[in-house]
């Protein structure tokens, strides 16, 4: 926070930060005519949405007293925005300005007594923001006289010339208003300076065995150690410490430095030689770390790096030694072990670089490690981090910058065919060169694909070396992009023409630059006149033609964006009414990431923390994709462990078997790509050490982490035979209390497939197709759940005659129905009967085969409540004993964390260890909060994922404030959810089979409400709609022997049914026949779009909002009328919306309806609007 004064002397407190599409109206109203004279006719959301930079100045209040915004070119048509640099340098003294150090203001508006002080202040706020930057340019056609604020911070550039353009050229310069630290060597008079802002940042260098340590380290410097500082008016503000002392062989052993040749001399190799990371490259997605964002990061805290002491204190007996892994034997690095910056001056931290590479000017790398939990600090904007290897345990990340890393004469211009070999040397080892290469060679011989679509390519030059490539396209589906990703969060797609959309098709930087990754990308934007850059992300398995490389650089210069949700058109009732071509039709999915203009110069916070999820369950995987689609976040260091890897590579469509609950498809996953940011490890977890943090993982692997979140859910677990004694006459119902307390610990048969998850039943299809289906053995599938029938159905339809097949229900709990509506059981009975599919229900397994020899199995026999049931066995599928995998509970145990039948945590989802968090069906909650018929099972896995990464995103996120904890008489409460749970699947008789409803206790009956109820099931067209007492949509059943809009439908929950074209009423009335026809009607289709929930938003507010004739609002009367305050002369209903009609908010709503119809046109076009007709 810092203070501003007026012409007249008042102060205000103030902050600048980035502007916001909310501040228009504000900004507005402060251009004045001068503001217009200069800067030309103003469009202030079109500035704010093609603006590199737009910096705000508002008050404690959130009132604006200025505004500036900052372009990449100059105003107006005075020179093209491709061909300023010539320019400036033709007719002014303006050799040194280039794209990395010049800005361009577009505009400057501000409140008039504030003015003078505004402008400097953001002056300065911008300089210390943007590193590079040095030049601050002011060049308009329009000749007009500066107004005094601007005035007395720019000068008039020198004209080399009186013949030049006629036009308006001033510039402010940095080193009037935030100039470079002079860096000096440190002296031991330094000491008094530097000691508080140490004791500001840290406590290791207080304590009193050391008080002196900073002085000793001063005073001890060598040629191999040297320390330096940083001065501001004569006063150190910040210091460095570095040595060559850096074992480079621990170095090699933890992180993957090939591309750096392990930090050793190589020979006479230019200094900007380029060479493939080791990782694998063109957008195959990988299980690895990513790397940090090229921009500035802001943070709350300077930090240093005071552990680096740990690493690099013990000296190299020998530097000359033998280099690991073939390398030579010259050390070719240098190390930061002590770094300190006040953090008025943390952004020029910078400034040392070109200091200490001076020092050692045989050594081309310095190399900095960072403590996982440290947060992102400015120094590290010049790093490159480097990927650990997955055998590293080290607590550090190593981040390292080339000397040539540090030039400012970083260029972008187009490619030439002349740079082809150039090229070739920067992409020799990634594995999509050759496509790479034919498309530059299409773009220098055509300038387009071979389908005619224009292509653009650029390349980064340092020292006259090419040491990057950039290939783009026009991008041809901007509609479907629009309308199947919400690139709306961050663009106003109005202010960008269809030509300003670009595809990049192949990015490769040398490992270098990649600090300037950011910069490259913005310049190409500029050259190619685009405003928005898209990254498609095919799925993993998928074949690539795309060469992005390195793809983790990408990445953290873009943002993900969220995939939509799209409406399932009724297209024979629409007909000519519904959407155009291009955006329904079927393209393969992918992910997409974005850059735009206005994002260029966005900075992102990185996260190093190590975030170790394990279990790819709807909890976890949700929890995942929150992390992954933080805009301003970037998490380096996820990792999953999962038994069969990424769920991703299978459709539940496909392989069938298992009911699902709707949470994630194949093509979900393939449009959210986890699998870029997260690292996937496949295994089992087998243990816990909370001493050392990490997860044992099956194959002896250890995952160290920071922060560790138990989702593994409950599973199907292998079927324990009694064993009873079979000559002996005995009952299931005797059996079944002491059944469930045995564990299966034999051999698994090969026939015996437990099924868990899409890889297990993909196992299981093929067996059964290469193995069962074509013979005559039974089928024996085991179990109670609605997945028993899922996987009969499976059976059946794989060809297996309901004959072959048994179907064994263990008892099962009284009054609990599988499919949540008694007619949808029937249904499944009489198709089972017909199927010739043979049911056994109470029976227990009690041996399998002879008890001893059990590969293959071959028979299985059950106890009921009648006679043994012996049964021949081909194929058996268990579908039973669902719990608390062993191996995770032994895990859960084994570290002391709370087990009482599930894991226990509190309503923050911590266990009884604060770096563990859990959270799914393997949870309960602690006895203290008196909540047993609760649990998270109770409600949306999806959701409560959801709420488990709000949880935890106050400890990375600066934005969000830190979580507080709960008064005392509220520590005590669970938290409810309100999404639905949902189940479905494909059941026996070809039914399509789709179930929601209100999360509920254990008992939920009993509830008022009234039914919707149409079609039979006989008939397969079954729909059940259930209200709840508000008329709101509580539950839907549906059984169809068509194909049912999952997506579609499950908008209607909670839904009130006068939004559903007032359903109770017509149904009462006998005008519902069909609730499925009545759901593909035209109007529906406003309520199935995926921002109609946002419109409810609106229209509550509107409804709040408006004031009745009284002067009150609609809250206040309902309250009044609930209080027996308002005297009526009718219903109260009837007065209430007599009142609103009188009101302003019916035209309000009105208005906001043809709003919304309006703006999502392009998927609603069914809808008439005034005009239109």
């Amino acid at each position: 926070m810092r203070t501003v004064t007026s012409a007249c002397g008042k102060v205000e407190a103030v902050t600048v930060r980035r502007s916001e599409s909310a501040d228009a109206q504000q900004i507005d109203r402060l251009v004045s005519p001068s503001a217009v004279a200069v800067f030309g006719r103003i469009n202030v959301i079109h500035v704010l949405e093609k603006a590199n930079l737009a910096v705000t100045l508002a008050t404690e209040q959130n009132h604006i007293l200025a505004h500036a915004a900052f372009f990449d070119f100059p105003i107006g048509d005075l020179v093209d925005q491709t061909c300023w640099e010539p320019f400036l340098q033709k007719h002014f003294s303006a050799k040194k300005y280039t794209p990395l150090n010049t800005l361009f203001l577009h505009l400057f508006v501000a409140q008039p007594s504030f003015a003078t002080d505004s402008v400097k202040e953001i002056v300065r706020a911008v300089f210390n923001a943007i590193t590079e930057l040095e030049h601050i340019c002011l060049l308009s056609p329009n000749i007009s006289v500066l107004e005094p604020a601007l005035e007395e911070v720019f000068e008039p550039m020198e004209r080399l010339s009186d013949r030049g353009p006629q036009c308006l050229a001033s510039v402010c310069h940095r080193h009037k208003y935030c100039p470079r630290l002079h860096v000096r060597p440190a002296r031991v008079e330094d000491h008094d300076d530097l000691t508080h802002i140490l004791a500001e940042q840290t406590n290791e260098l207080t304590h009193t065995d050391q008080p002196y340590y900073l002085a000793e380290l001063i005073k001890a410097q060598n040629e191999e150690n040297h320390v330096a500082v940083c001065e501001s008016d004569g006063v150190a503000v910040g210091f460095i410490s570095v040595s060559t002392e850096v074992d480079l062989k621990l170095l090699n052993d933890c992180f993957e430095l090939g591309v750096f040749d392990g930090l050793y001399k190589t020979g006479p190799e230019p200094a900007v030689s380029v060479q493939d990371s080791g990782e694998a490259a063109d957008l195959e997605v990988q299980s690895e770390h990513v790397s940090p964002p090229s921009g500035t990061v802001e943070v709350k805290q300077p930090s240093f790096c005071l552990d680096l002491l740990l690493f690099f204190s013990s000296a190299q007996e020998n530097t000359q030694s033998a280099g690991p892994r073939g390398f030579s034997e010259t050390p070719n690095a240098f190390c930061i072990q002590l770094f300190s910056i006040d953090k008025h001056y943390e952004m020029r931290s910078v400034d040392f670089l070109p200091h200490i590479f001076k020092l050692f000017p045989d050594r081309d790398f310095c190399v900095i490690t960072v403590p996982e939990l440290t947060p992102d600090f400015p120094l590290l904007q010049s790093f490159s981090r480097l990927v650990p290897r997955p055998s590293s345990t080290l607590s550090h990340q190593l981040y390292i910058c080339h000397r040539s890393g540090t030039l400012s004469s970083v260029s972008v211009r187009p490619a030439l065919a002349a740079d082809r070999p150039a090229v070739c040397c920067v992409v020799e080892r990634l594995n999509l060169q050759e496509a790479l290469l034919e498309d530059l060679d299409q773009y220098c011989q055509a300038r387009r694909d071979p389908d005619g679509t224009p292509v653009q390519a650029f390349v980064a030059e340092a020292q006259s070396q090419v040491v990057g490539i950039l290939i783009i396209r026009d991008e041809e589906d901007v509609e479907f992009i629009r309308s199947h990703y919400n690139i709306e969060n961050f663009i106003y797609f109005s202010h960008h023409r269809y030509e300003e959309h670009a595809q990049m098709c192949h990015f490769a930087l040398s490992p270098v630059f990649q600090h300037h990754a950011k910069h490259f990308l913005k310049e190409a934007l500029r050259l190619a006149r685009k405003s928005c850059l898209y990254l498609r992300l095919p799925p993993p398995r998928r074949r690539q033609n795309s060469c992005v490389h390195p793809l983790t650089c990408v990445l953290s210069c873009t943002v993900p964006v969220r995939p939509r949700r799209q409406i399932l058109y009724p297209a024979e009732e629409l007909g000519t009414n519904g959407p155009s071509r291009q955006i329904t039709k079927e393209q393969e999915p992918f992910a997409l990431n974005l850059i735009s203009r206005k994002l260029t110069m966005e900075p992102k916070v990185t996260v190093n923390a190590r975030v170790v999820v394990v279990g790819a369950s709807d909890t976890g995987l949700s929890f995942l994709e929150v992390l992954a689609f933080c805009p301003h976040l970037r998490f380096n260091n996820v990792t999953l462990i999962s038994t069969n890897g990424f769920p991703g590579d299978y459709d539940h469509e496909d392989v069938g078997f298992l009911s699902t609950s709707h949470a994630y498809s194949s093509r979900d996953f393939a449009q959210l790509s986890l699998c870029s940011c997260v690292s996937v490890v496949t295994g089992k977890m087998v243990g816990i050490d909370r001493q050392a943090k990490h997860v044992l993982v099956s194959g002896g692997r250890k995952v160290p982490y920071d922060h560790l979140i138990l989702c593994t859910g409950q599973q199907y677990q292998v079927p324990c035979p009694t064993g009873v004694d079979l000559s002996q006459p005995v009952s299931s119902s005797q059996l079944q209390p002491q059944s469930a307390c045995h564990r299966f610990t034999g051999p698994v048969p090969s026939n015996l497939f437990t099924l868990n998850d899409p890889h297990d039943c993909a196992a299981a299809r093929r067996w059964l197709s290469s193995n069962f289906v074509e013979l005559q053995d039974n089928a024996v599938v085991y179990g109670s759940s609605i997945d028993v029938y899922t996987s009969v159905e499976t059976l059946l339809s794989l060809g297996v005659r309901g004959s072959r097949i048994h179907l064994v229900l263990p008892p099962s709990e009284p009054a609990v129905s599988r499919f949540g509506d008694p007619a949808v059981e029937k249904a499944v009975a009489r198709a089972l009967e017909k199927a010739e599919v043979q049911v056994h229900r109470n029976c227990l397994l009690a041996q399998m085969n002879d008890g001893e020899h059990l590969e293959p199995l071959t028979s299985v026999s059950f106890t009921s409540d009648g006679q043994l049931l012996h049964l021949q066995c081909g194929v058996f599928l268990n579908l039973s004993s669902k719990g608390v995998d062993y191996d995770a509970f032994r895990s859960i145990n084994a570290a002391c964390l709370v087990f009482d039948g599930r894991l226990v945590i509190d309503a923050s989802f911590h266990t009884n260890d604060s770096t563990i968090r859990a959270a799914g069906p393997l949870t309960k909650f602690s006895r203290r909060y008196y909540a047993d018929r609760w649990s998270h099972a109770s409600f949306s896995s999806r959701e409560v994922g959801q709420d488990l990464a709000a949880m935890l995103l106050p400890f990375f996120d600066p934005t969000l404030e830190p979580a507080v904890e709960p008064p005392p008489d509220m520590d005590r409460l669970t938290p409810l959810y309100t999404q639905a749970k949902i189940q479905g699947g494909r059941l026996p008789g070809g039914f399509s089979y789709l179930h929601f409803t209100k999360p509920a206790g254990p008992d939920p009956a009993g509830r008022p409400g009234a039914d919707v109820l149409t079609g039979r099931v006989e008939t397969g067209n079954y729909f059940r709609l259930r209200l709840d007492r508000y008329e709101a949509v509580e539950s839907v059943t549906c059984l169809s022997l068509k194909p049912v809009p999952v997506s579609n439908y499950l908008c209607l929950y909670g839904k009130h049914q006068l939004l559903l074209n007032q359903l109770a009423s017509r149904y009462d009335q006998g005008l519902v026949h069909d609730l499925y026809s009545f759901f593909r009607e035209k109007w529906s289709l406003a309520i199935f779009h995926d921002r109609f929930s946002d419109f409810e938003l609106e229209i509550q507010q509107i409804i709040a909002s408006t004031k009745l004739q009284d002067g009150g609002s609609v809250p206040e009367l309902v309250r009044r009328l609930v209080e027996g305050k308002q005297d009526v002369p009718e219903s109260p209903a009837l007065f209430l919306q007599q009142q609103f009609e009188r009101s302003d908010g019916p035209a309000a709503l009105r208005s906001a309806a043809l709003n919304f119809l309006r703006y999502n046109r392009n998927q609603l076009p069914m809808f008439a609007l005034p005009g239109l007709l």
